[in-house]
């Protein structure tokens, strides 16, 4: 069987950046190996009726040099637009989050609908990616992009302490459908002056991603973590309550999904960007909790997770 030069495991927006610093010093002999039916992880994008939702990342500010120079190329290609906000603008994909995930991941090599069971770190030879078929992949170096406790799991032993700290609120989303407007403001974002337990509510259609009215409703991290254990429909039904509070006069719910994240957002993280493990640090661990020292926002989001796989993607090209 082939021996990759690096495999990466995940394929959301840390695994994709890696893949691409990776290419483009040069390394091609690459792959990324993906549970999901599609790339994007939290850059999620869901199609309900004749609407989409973005029930994942919502939007993604900008404060790195790096992002900046990558977000005026992706605004260049009609990628991205600038939603609202200021002092920091917040940009969003012009056709859902998911659609910048796939527009990103274009030039690379994934392998989709792959679970990896383990990872086999042999002294000798190339390591071994192993998948729960019992197919073994080897290479040279593996980024793992994957939540750290999900990656503490492919890891035994291998590990350092510090990624143990790290641990993951949950978040549940509620998607609605409308039959006429809602009374969401323009641009279709508020995170003001909700209930208890609410985090923000979405209108698709004014964000302009969606043909028709999709509303989705995030819960906090405390929120979702007191009803964990509710089945589905007790969950959903106190959320469409607060998307019922959003309906125009005439207008009603129509449908109703729910989507739960169970590695959302960091309760705590990691001051380095990626950290190295196992035998000369061939498995390199990064993502969204992995925050660079100078990080000023201190917190997980769509920029943690593209500087990780940044510096974890140079990293591993320099080792060559």
């Amino acid at each position: 069987m082939e021996t990759y030069e690096v495999i990466i495991i995940g394929g959301g927006l840390s695994g994709i950046m890696a893949a691409r610093t990776l290419m483009e010093n040069g390394v091609k002999d690459i792959l990324i190996v993906e549970k999901s039916k599609s790339v994007g992880g939290r850059l999620a994008t869901r199609r309900i009726g004749e609407g989409k939702a973005d029930h994942g990342a919502q939007f993604f500010t900008v404060r790195s040099p790096e992002l900046q120079e990558d977000a005026a190329r992706w605004l260049e290609a009609g990628w991205v637009k600038r939603w609202f906000g200021t002092p920091y603008p917040r940009y969003t994909s012009t056709a859902g989050m998911n659609a910048l995930a796939k527009q990103l991941a274009q030039p690379i090599p994934v392998k989709l609908n792959t679970r990896v069971s383990s990872i086999l770190d042999g002294r000798d030879g190339p390591l071994e990616v192993e998948l729960e078929n019992g197919e073994r992949i080897p290479a040279n170096h593996c980024i793992v992009t994957a939540p750290a406790p999900q990656a503490l799991q492919l890891m035994a032993g291998i590990a350092p302490p510090e990624v143990s700290t790290i641990s993951f609120a949950p978040c549940f989303v509620g998607m609605f459908t409308f039959d006429g407007s809602s009374s969401i403001p323009s641009p279709g974002h508020v995170d003001e002056g909700l209930p208890d337990g609410v985090e923000r509510v979405v209108d698709h259609e004014k964000k302009g991603i969606s043909s028709t009215v999709t509303v989705s409703v995030y819960m906090t991290g405390d929120w979702s973590k007191q009803h964990v254990e509710l089945e589905e429909d007790s969950i959903l039904a106190p959320i469409q309550k607060v998307a019922e509070g959003f309906l125009e006069k005439g207008s009603r719910v129509t449908g109703a999904q729910l989507k739960k994240w169970k590695y959302s957002e960091a309760e705590a993280v990691v001051r380095t960007p990626f950290v190295e493990m196992g035998h000369e640090g061939r498995i390199v661990l990064c993502g969204d909790a992995f925050l660079r020292e100078n990080d000023e926002a201190g917190r997980t989001r769509f920029e943690s997770a593209y500087l990780s796989g940044v510096s974890a993607g140079t990293r591993v090209a320099g080792k060559r």
